[in-house]
């Protein structure tokens, strides 16, 4: 591990050196012609860039040629929870019309297998037709997992019996949960107004097998939520329509400069679909960019809100909103998913990314999130919250798609914290 950690730093101490050695500058030409977005990539550095003057020195490289939109990596990493990882990862970005008047579309795989024996294989999309006339999300997983679990609510003590505080857990006592799990989303979007999209579509969320191989004859707090709300403690599903209204004016889905995205949507769980129980949820999403500087637009403020709000019914635990529950499994750095959630769930999360070389190559955030929750023992939204921040480096890994690697070292309270790898931006 140590070796391997090693030969990342000697690789980006070379690629940081490189870049600053062939001078690229960045372009101040104005924004908004194709032929300035074309000098301006020029004089990005990527990873592509990279391996060519490490393998290929003498090569002469074509100024106008783009590089592939297609990234594939290896899967890697490491906790005590899963192991070692091992596995392969494959991205895409493409615009499918014509530019200004088409977003880019972005899809992403991944298969991995750890020495816990954990399997994990997803696929998902998010594609605009040319001139952005639908719009469609959806994913596809099929897993052998561990989620960890650390209890209902926002860390907050139960005044109650002996299983009231064993739910809340307000020490924040580890569980470990394995399972089987399988889901399917799929939203269609329709653009009804420039920007502005209506979409319908459907979720199902199937878990099997689910036990607690390390505390099974102790009560902890999956068994008493799912004991006391009717839910089979081996195998439940959650499975319901959905209902969205987006908008949305950002730059680029991987990494915006500028613009907005916003979404929300209901989702309607019924029985007659095979859902264990009936529920309906609100959710809403909602994303800012701030550029702070026209010739280096890369100086960026970013803000992500994210809620989800039970209106009526019940939902499984481990489908309770939360820690790292949003679409991408991205928010609350410096906790583990799931670490903190409960029927009503608030998130929000301030970002500032900065260029550290002028190619681009080599970039960083700093960022800040907050989140509350529910208990439902006493505890209500927004009356206590949990903070998390943090830094962290951007490699950019294709600048025709502007997707990046992203390293991540964040912290958060009851000693949470941890090393976070991801690609493209968080949000």
């Amino acid at each position: 591990m140590k070796r391997g950690l090693i030969k990342s730093f000697l690789l980006l101490t070379t690629a940081f050196f490189v870049g600053h050695s062939l001078g690229y500058a960045q372009s101040v030409m104005p924004r908004g012609t194709d032929s300035a977005k074309k000098d301006t990539i020029a004089a990005q550095y990527d990873i592509a860039d990279l391996f060519t003057e490490i393998f290929h020195p003498n090569k002469t490289v074509d100024p106008n040629r783009k590089s592939s939109g297609i990234i594939i990596i290896p899967n890697v990493a490491y906790n005590p929870s899963i192991g070692a990882q091992i596995g392969i990862k494959a991205i895409v970005g493409k615009i499918l019309g014509d530019e200004p008047n088409t977003l880019m579309s972005v899809a992403a795989t991944s298969a991995s297998i750890t020495t816990k024996g954990i399997l994990y294989f997803y696929l998902n999309h998010n594609i605009y037709t040319p001139a952005n006339t639908y719009n469609l999300q959806g994913s596809l997983v099929a897993a052998k997992t561990v989620t960890p679990d650390f209890g209902l609510g926002i860390g907050n003590a139960a005044i109650g019996s002996a299983a009231d505080l064993a739910l809340s857990n307000p020490d924040r006592k580890g569980y470990v949960l394995h399972a089987e799990y399988y889901s399917f989303k799929e939203k269609i979007y329709k653009q009804v107004y420039e920007n502005l999209f209506v979409g319908a579509g459907a979720s199902f969320d199937i878990r099997k097998n689910i036990e607690d191989r390390i505390s099974k004859n102790e009560l902890t707090p999956y068994t008493i939520y799912s004991d006391r709300y009717g839910f089979d403690r081996t195998h439940y599903q959650s499975n319901g329509l959905l209902f969205n209204f987006q908008y949305t004016t950002r730059d680029n889905q991987n990494r915006a400069y500028k613009g907005i995205y916003a979404d929300a949507g209901i989702r309607i769980n019924q029985t007659w679909l095979g859902s264990s129980k009936n529920a309906v949820q609100f959710t809403t999403d909602f994303r800012k960019y701030w550029s702070l500087s026209s010739n280096n637009p890369e100086h960026v403020i970013a803000f992500w809100n994210w809620g989800s709000y039970l209106l009526s019914g019940v939902l499984p635990y481990l489908e309770l909103p939360g820690t790292g529950k949003d679409a991408y499994f991205r928010s609350g750095r410096g906790y583990t998913v799931g670490y903190f959630k409960a029927p009503q769930y608030f998130y929000s999360e301030l970002e500032h990314r900065f260029p550290i070389t002028r190619n681009n190559f080599l970039s960083g955030v700093t960022f800040f999130n907050i989140q509350t929750a529910n208990d439902m023992q006493g505890t209500k939204l927004f009356e206590r919250w949990q903070p998390g921040g943090g830094a962290g480096l951007r490699v950019l890994f294709n600048k025709e798609t502007r997707t990046n690697l992203c390293l991540d070292y964040a912290f958060g309270k009851y000693g949470a914290k941890g090393f976070f790898l991801g690609i493209t931006e968080v949000f």
